[in-house]
């Protein structure tokens, strides 16, 4: 099994291994439709396009008997620290339980510790058992979660964290203060994708029992705001969230 970069020339096989992947993962709680809508969105030639060509992605692919049999893909992240955001980590069904997964896992820590990479994140829809073993088994450890909708039904995405340098868990809040003087603390494991940097959430306490907005990570802001849609942009220099998987934006 050949372990690899992708090329534009794997988009097509890249799109395949992830709808048959999501099918086996989230086929028990989410419609074919919806699985069949989330690749179209995701994995569609423009985006597969930008997202080889961008220097700050790894995207491997593993190849065997000329067809491909997984990939992962991650954006590499500047968040204070740099930290690895493991978009996916998809296997085909018929080849789960080869230890292909750790494998290409392996892989891609080693590809971000090139860049710098001090955390690596993963998330997965709790429903996902198969998918939360196998963070846990890679010595993740669960540090979140958030509630998102999919398909109009809300779910639990889990947020998994890693240190490989240091095997441990590492202080992840800044203490920062507002322009009226109060002390704030941003959560710099909980962040949003942003134009021109990520979206830290913002908490009136240490606990994070009180949220309070969010921090521009472009600027260093507190002037972002959120419509009912749940767009988020930056009042100050106009930077903003990008989508990610399972937005309603996307589906």
């Amino acid at each position: 099994m050949d372990i690899r970069e992708a090329t534009t020339a794997d988009i097509e096989g890249i799109r395949t291994v992830a709808h048959h992947s999501l099918a086996a993962s989230y086929g028990h709680v989410l419609e074919d439709d919806i699985i069949g809508q989330a690749v179209e969105r995701w994995y569609d030639e423009e985006t597969l396009a930008d997202d080889l060509n961008d220097a700050d992605t790894e995207f491997l692919v593993a190849a065997g008997d000329d067809r491909l049999v997984g990939f992962a893909q991650c954006y590499v992240v500047d968040r204070r620290d740099v930290v690895g955001e493991i978009d996916w980590l998809h296997v085909e069904p018929d080849s789960r339980g080869s230890g292909l997964g750790d494998r290409l896992l392996s892989a891609l820590e080693r590809r971000l510790l090139e860049h710098g990479v001090g955390r690596i994140e993963g998330r997965v829809l709790a429903d996902n058992e198969a998918g939360t073993d196998f963070y846990e088994n890679e010595d993740f450890e669960a540090v979140g979660e958030r509630t998102v909708e999919v398909g109009g039904e809300p779910f639990v995405e889990r947020l998994y964290s890693k240190f490989p340098d240091t095997g441990g868990r590492q202080v992840l809040t800044e203490a920062a203060t507002l322009p009226d003087g109060r002390q704030v603390y941003a959560a710099l494991d909980e962040s949003l994708r942003g134009s021109d940097g990520p979206f830290y959430t913002v908490y009136l306490d240490r606990d994070r029992d009180e949220r309070y907005g969010y921090l521009c990570g472009n600027c260093d802001s507190f002037a972002v705001s959120m419509d009912t849609m749940g767009r988020v942009v930056c009042n100050d220099c106009e930077s903003r969230r990008k989508p990610t998987r399972w937005d309603a934006s996307y589906l």
